[in-house]
């Protein structure tokens, strides 16, 4: 049936087993920035929503009178006390430590004053307590109302005291310290591990006894080591990250959700104590959290240093929104640009701040302490850009070219034979239809076009004053026009039923056609007239190759190419006209989505060029056919989705960082319009950029700091600047370095450097360059860190926090963006390529290296809800020694499901989770999971829809029903995600560290 086959046809491979291993290492707790609901700050507004001011209070008596929206003269707010640091912010209470690193007890202040006994609700603002005595609330308030002289003399008068000791990683540690999290969205805990294969139901074969786990060590900070570095006049008590060995034991995929090593600052980094101040890894984070003093120490260690960035991330529930500073009072560094932020220092008394980028001093705002709406002098240490890493601005007119443009959306809709008999263009119509609704339009400013092409161009006349739409055709392709400009593109509200009207009739106006023609690239000219002068989206809906017009294209899949060095031409694009059209549409602060539709080779990677110097989105289809539900399904969830976006129009992105640091290359969708600026005319959410990060000169701070400032307009009309800043301690140890390498990180970057190089080298060279930097890091670490040398070694060994790098390198060279195989057709590499470049990196990780999960033998809890969320069964080792014959099994990776069952299957199981009687009775291939009363039905669909929930996106992953002697395409399909086995010629988990042992012992590094 045609529903039974993958995406590409596959041959039977050989697939070889390794040795048993644990079947039940389930996964830690997934680890969040923030407990689900805590509430954010309640002072600030929600970054993603219009800003409606409040009411003002009743002005209250003033002498003098206050000019509305300045502060009096020489005015300061009562709480800043010239001289002095700001008092710290309480850290929030226990039950908001989400790693285990932050749960030791708290240590009192260096000064030794008592820990505070009444810490803040997650309700209260954060205040300021005080740095240097306990005091009673009498007290603090009325120091607040005083400028003490004692304390500008001394400020003053008095140098800098020198900076304490501040341990790395490892050891005690009392200044400000954050946690990135990996995992924020996933609502979930794992259930306890399961004594018996047998489960209450009766759906397992007699029971075996388990074989008992080994202890494994809790994943936290290392212990204190013996090194210490010198790094100026600070000490730094130096350490080595646990070494583990790799070739005794299977992947420890418990720990691959476990959170990168913390970032431990120097004392006093922060202004404040707050616990927002860095960063959070889902929007900002570093290959290392530890930033080398030189160059040298950067070559010498082999470690990549990199950004990954999701500036524009969506929002879960539970998680923090993004703090607005409404006042449109933006403070920033004279010289280098920087936007204040909480690692600047303030001097002479408050009056100045000086730039933790190049250290120049500037003047601070004089509205900055003054609050315009109460009329009143305002706390500083409350305002958002001082407590949050993470915050955005209201841009005052400066910061905008032109006024902010209305969201304007042109529809390309292929009409070809192919289009209308595979369902697409009723399934599309049907989808705009119903989303109309949720069009970004709170302003009912929107506007709306459309176009339809085959052989010819179609616009439409969408006047609001005409009660039903005209066709306007255009068959001069050469030449191209606008027919009646003023109406193609209307405003949405107005024009809101003779659009309905239009979608409604569309799919019957072409029901009959036997047009196979496609003129893409002119339909593109054609809606780029329409929308150049207000910019906005372009969004195609491909089915048929385009083959006349502008940018034709012609069919040149080979498949004697593929698996070869040759294959590397069918993944560049064939004409120049897309990518040149691509960067005019992003001067015009244009962007292209692109949905492509592929009953045959569609040339995925040259009309990807569209979303990729734009800043679109590519979505791929094979064989899409509308009469299957789950095909249709899933289109229109995505579409639907994508429609609804809140997008961020006419973007762009600028990175600065300290001195001696440079941003050198960049990896995402968007285009250079300089050395270091990104132009966005689309920012989507959950899009991620990696960049990459050299060493200019050699750093002599004891800290360095990365800041992000994407200037962008909000659906809703407002121009925003959203600032992101991740401060870093500096060390020239490669053993810290090593210690600090956040492992997810350093694999998203190895996943773009090798798409990049796959594209404009060769696949082999990107799978020799992805082994040869792992063989790096593990030679280094043998011989600089561990000090054993060269020659032979009974163990390859790792530092904890990167002993699933391994394992997830070889993951990504086993995906199939990149592996060896000729069985991979161009367009899904080319579409595995655009997803490695572009997804977040919490997404990316199990796309790589999938979640397994056995559900025949689930714990009770498994498929329930707890307080923590949905408990899933533990993870399993992505190996075949796994699948027992009675047995069944569900494998994400967050594009697709699939259910593997086995042939010896009791027939109870078929009953109560598909409903039907026996396992001859399963239909293999695409499904969708009936909805039973059952037990097991139950918490099978609670875990598919869990799993559809938590791939935050426009994705919706699909379910394949696989069957153990079912169709050898679909077979071999789920078995080739099992990372540690053996297929075709590409090496099992235990040969591949066999190889890199071999490499590192003979030196190859």
């Amino acid at each position: 049936m045609a529903n039974q086959q993958p995406p590409y046809p596959m041959q039977p491979q050989q697939h070889s087993r390794p040795p048993v291993i644990d079947p039940n290492r389930a996964r830690s707790p997934p680890v969040g920035y923030r407990p689900a609901g805590t509430p954010p700050l309640p002072s600030h507004p929600v970054a993603g929503m219009p800003y409606r001011p409040s009411s003002t209070p009743p002005p209250q008596a003033q002498t003098p009178p206050i000019r509305p929206g300045f502060p009096p003269p020489g005015a300061r707010p009562p709480s800043f006390p010239p001289g002095s640091r700001p008092p710290p912010l309480m850290r929030p209470p226990v039950d908001r430590v989400t790693s285990p690193s932050a749960m030791a007890p708290a240590q009192p202040p260096s000064s030794g004053s008592p820990v505070p006994q009444n810490l803040p609700t997650p309700t209260q603002p954060l205040s300021p307590t005080s740095a240097t005595a306990a005091t009673q609330s009498a007290d603090h308030h009325r120091r607040k109302r005083m400028y003490p002289e004692q304390i500008t003399k001394a400020y003053m008068d008095q140098p800098a005291p020198a900076p304490a000791p501040t341990p790395m990683y490892g050891g005690q540690f009392t200044g400000p310290q954050f946690t990135p999290a990996t995992q924020a969205q996933q609502g979930f805990a794992p259930a306890p591990t399961p004594q018996t294969y047998a489960q209450p139901q009766g759906y397992a074969q007699p029971t075996q006894p388990l074989q008992q786990a080994p202890v494994q060590s809790p994943y936290g900070q290392p212990s204190m080591g013996a090194m210490t570095n010198q790094f100026g006049n600070m000490s730094m008590g130096a350490s080595v990250a646990r070494s583990v060995p790799l070739m005794s034991a299977p992947p420890f995929i418990a720990d691959m959700d476990a959170p990168a090593p913390p970032i431990n600052l120097p004392q006093n980094s922060a202004l404040t104590d707050s616990p927002y101040a860095n960063a959070e890894a889902s929007y900002k984070c570093s290959t290392l959290n530890a930033i080398p003093s030189s160059e040298t120490v950067l070559k010498k260690s082999r470690l990549p240093l990199a950004l990954v960035l999701a500036p524009y991330r969506t929002l879960k529930t539970g998680d923090d929104p993004v703090p607005v500073v409404t006042d449109s009072v933006i403070s920033r560094c004279r010289r280098c640009r920087t936007y204040i932020n909480p690692y600047v220092t303030f001097v002479e008394g408050g009056q100045r701040w000086k730039c933790n980028m190049c250290f120049l001093l500037n003047d601070v705002p004089a509205a900055f302490d003054f609050d315009a709406q109460t009329q009143q002098p305002a706390d500083r240490w409350k305002r958002a850009e001082l407590n949050y890493s993470c915050v955005e601005f209201v841009a005052p007119t400066e910061y905008m070219v032109r006024p902010p443009q209305a969201p304007a959306f042109v529809f390309v809709l292929d009409v070809s034979y192919s289009a209308v008999q595979s369902g697409m263009l009723a399934t599309a119509a049907r989808t705009i239809l119903d989303s109309l609704d949720r069009l970004p339009n709170q302003e009912n400013r929107t506007k709306f076009g459309l176009i339809t092409v085959d052989s010819t161009l179609h616009f439409y006349n969408l006047n609001s004053n005409r009660t039903e739409p005209q066709m306007l055709v255009v068959s001069d392709l050469d030449d191209i026009f606008l027919p009646q400009p003023d109406d193609l593109l209307v405003n949405l509200t107005e024009s809101r039923e003779v659009i309905g009207s239009l979608l409604e009739r569309l799919p019957e106006m072409f029901k009959d056609t036997v047009n196979v023609h496609n003129a893409l690239g002119t339909a593109l000219q054609a809606a780029f007239k329409m929308v150049s002068a207000n910019g906005g989206k372009i969004i195609c809906l491909q089915s048929t190759l385009p083959n006349t017009g502008t940018g034709a294209l012609k069919p040149r899949e080979d498949v004697k190419l593929l698996g070869t060095a040759k294959e590397t031409t069918l993944l560049n694009a064939a004409s120049p006209f897309y990518k040149s059209f691509a960067v005019d549409c992003s001067r015009s602060q244009v962007a292209c989505d692109m949905l492509i539709f592929g009953g045959q080779y569609s040339d995925v990677a040259t009309l990807s060029c569209l979303p990729h110097y734009t800043g679109g989105q590519a979505y791929f289809y094979p064989g899409f056919n509308a009469s299957r539900t789950e095909d249709a399904l899933k289109f229109a969830h995505e579409f639907s989705e994508l429609l609804a976006e809140q997008i961020g129009l006419e973007a762009v992105i600028r990175i600065r960082a300290s001195r001696g640091l440079r941003m050198s290359a960049f990896h995402g969708n968007f285009f250079i319009r300089s050395t270091d600026l990104l132009a966005l005319p689309n920012v989507p959410r959950d899009q991620s950029y990696c960049v990459e990060v050299s060493i200019e000169d050699d750093i002599k701070t004891p800290a360095v700091c990365f800041q992000t400032a994407l200037l962008h307009t909000t659906c809703f009309g407002e121009r925003r600047i959203r600032v992101i800043t991740l401060c870093l301690p500096v060390t020239n140890s490669i053993a810290e370095l090593y210690g600090s390498a956040n492992q997810q990180a350093i694999i998203t970057y190895l996943a773009n450097k090798g798409v990049e190089r796959g594209i404009t080298s060769k696949l082999d060279d990107a799978r020799d360059a992805i082994t040869n930097k792992v063989v790096d890091l593990l030679g280094v670490y043998k011989t600089h860190v561990l000090g054993s040398g060269q020659g032979s070694t009974p163990q390859l060994t790792v530092p904890d926090n990167l002993k699933l790098l391994p394992a997830l390198a070889l993951a990504l060279i086993k995906h199939d963006g990149l592996r060896q195989t000729s069985q991979i057709p161009t367009d899904l590499r080319s579409n595995a390529m655009n997803l490695l470049r572009t997804m977040p990196m919490q997404l990316l990780i199990p796309f790589l290296y999938p979640n397994f999960y056995s559900l025949h033998n689930m714990p009770p809890e498994a498929g329930e809800i707890s307080e923590h969320g949905v408990v899933f069964p533990p993870t399993l080792n992505l190996t075949a020694e796994k699948l027992e014959p009675h047995g069944c099994y569900l494998l994400e990776t967050g594009q697709n499901m699939y259910l593997w069952v086995g042939r010896g299957v009791v027939p109870q199981l078929c009953v109560d989770l598909f409903d039907v009687k026996s396992y001859d009775g399963l239909r293999a291939g695409k499904i969708t999971l009936p909805t039973l009363e059952t037990p097991l039905n139950k918490k099978a669909n609670m875990l598919i829809d869990k799993i559809r929930e938590m791939r935050r996106g426009n994705y919706y992953p699909q379910l394949y029903l696989i069957k153990e002697d079912g169709d050898p395409a679909l077979r071999m399909w789920f078995l080739s995600h099992l990372i540690e086995d053996r297929t075709d010629n590409v090496l099992s988990y235990q040969q591949f560290l066999q190889l890199l042992k071999d490499k590192v012992s003979s030196g190859s590094f």
